[in-house]
C-alpha cells in the first residue's frame, strides 16, 4: 500500500501528476481496503512515535539549555541561544530523518526565539532607561523589527528545511508590525484595534486560498502550507469580528439579539467552511457559538443548567455537521457556478 505522503512526494518531485496519484487512490479504494474520504483535511502532524519520542527529547534539551545560558547571561542571551541551538537539530530531525512533529517544534522555537532575543536586544535601546521598559509596550518599535527579523528568520529557515508551518510562522510575525503600531496609536480603539486583526486576518486567509486553489486534490505540501495558514487566519477573523462587533463588551451578558447576531455570524462561518472545505475557522467560531447559547439558554429560565445544555447542543451541532459534511458540501457547492468551484478542494468529487 502506497502512503498518502509518498504520493504528495512523488507528485511535488514531478514522478507523478495530480491525475495519476487520484487514479492509484481510487485504484487502492477499489480494493476495498480503506474507503475514500476526499473531504478529509490530512494533518501530517506525526511520521510516527518516534516523533513523539524525540520531542520529547528536544523539549528536555532545549529547556536545560535555557535554564543554564538564562542562569549565566540573561533573557537576551537565551533566546539568541534556543536560536542557535534548534537550527543543528532541526539539521538532522528536519532536513535528514524528515519528522514532522520535532520538525514543527524546532521551528516554533527558532522563530519565536528570534522574535524574542531581537525585543530583548532592541527593547532597552528604544526605552526611557535601560533599566525600566516593558517588553511589550506598544510604543517601543523593538516589535516592528522583532516581527520583521522573525519573518525573515521563518523565511530564511523555509529555505534551508520547506517546513509547512513556517510560512504561517512568518505571517504571523508580520502580523504583528501593524497591530504593534495600532497599539502604540493614541487614537487606538477596540474598532480600530479589530479593524486592523481583521484586515490581517483576511489577507492570511486570502493567501491560504491561494495556496489551497493551486492544489485542489490536495497531494503537495501547498495544502499543508494552506492548512496552517487557515489555522492562522480563522481566530483572527473571528475574534476580530466579535471585538468590532461588541467593542470588548462582556460575552457573559449577551442579549438575545446580540446573541442572535453572534449565532448568525457562526452560521455564516460553518457555509464558508463547507464551501472552502476547512474546518479550522469553524472551530474558532465554537466559544463564542456556546456563549451565545448560553445567553439564550439562561433567558428562557433554564439558567440552573445553561453550562451543560450549551454543550450539549453545541455537541449535536458538531456531530450533524461531520456526519452531513460531504452531502451539505455536494448540495452547497451546487449553488455557485463551476467556473468557480472547480478551483475549489475537491470540487469534481463533491459536486458529481
Amino acid at each position: 500500500m502506497i502512503s498518502d505522503a509518498t504520493l504528495a512526494d512523488a507528485v511535488a518531485k514531478g514522478h507523478l501528476t495530480a491525475e495519476q496519484a487520484n487514479m492509484l487512490r481510487e485504484l487502492e479504494a477499489a480494493s476495498g481496503d480503506t474507503p475514500v474520504t476526499p473531504d478529509d483535511e490530512k494533518l501530517r502532524f506525526f511520521t510516527g512515535f518516534a516523533d513523539i519520542f524525540v520531542t520529547i527529547g528536544i523539549g528536555l534539551f532545549l529547556g536545560a539549555s535555557a535554564y543554564f545560558i538564562r542562569r549565566e547571561a540573561g533573557d537576551a542571551v537565551m533566546s539568541a541561544g534556543l536560536a542557535l541551538l534548534s537550527w543543528p537539530l532541526a539539521e538532522f530531525f528536519t532536513k535528514r530523518r524528515r519528522q514532522a512533529l520535532p520538525s514543527i517544534v524546532l521551528l516554533l522555537v527558532f522563530t519565536f526565539s528570534v522574535f524574542f532575543a531581537i525585543i530583548l536586544w532592541l527593547g532597552p535601546l528604544f526605552g526611557e532607561t535601560a533599566t525600566k521598559w516593558k517588553p511589550f509596550d506598544g510604543k517601543n518599535p523593538a516589535i516592528e523589527i522583532a516581527g520583521i527579523g522573525a519573518a525573515l528568520a521563518a523565511a530564511l529557515h523555509y529555505w534551508r528545511f520547506r517546513v509547512p508551518i513556517t510560512i504561517a510562522a512568518g505571517v504571523a510575525a508580520l502580523c504583528t508590525i501593524p497591530i504593534a503600531i495600532v497599539v502604540a496609536s493614541a487614537d487606538k480603539t477596540p474598532v480600530l484595534l479589530s479593524g486592523v486583526i481583521f484586515i490581517c486576518g483576511l489577507l492570511t486567509f486570502a493567501l491560504a486560498m491561494r495556496f489551497d486553489m493551486s492544489d485542489p486534490e490536495r497531494l503537495t505540501r501547498r495544502t499543508d502550507i494552506a492548512f496552517w495558514l487557515h489555522l492562522l487566519a480563522a481566530p483572527l477573523i473571528v475574534h476580530s469580528l466579535i471585538l468590532g462587533l461588541f467593542g470588548g463588551a462582556a460575552l457573559s451578558h449577551l442579549d438575545p439579539a446580540q446573541s442572535a447576531i453572534i449565532l448568525a455570524t457562526f452560521l455564516i462561518l460553518a457555509l464558508l467552511a463547507i464551501v472552502i472545505d476547512r474546518r479550522a475557522i469553524l472551530v474558532s467560531g465554537l466559544s463564542y457559538a456556546g456563549y451565545a447559547f448560553g445567553a439564550l439558554i439562561t433567558k428562557t429560565g433554564f439558567g440552573d443548567n445553561a453550562g451543560p445544555a450549551t454543550l450539549l447542543a453545541l455537541g449535536i451541532f458538531v456531530l450533524l455537521l461531520s456526519a452531513l459534511w460531504q452531502p451539505l458540501r455536494r448540495g452547497v457547492l451546487h449553488l455557485f457556478p463551476a467556473s468557480f468551484t472547480r478551483h475549489l478542494p475537491h470540487s469534481q468529487l463533491q459536486g458529481s
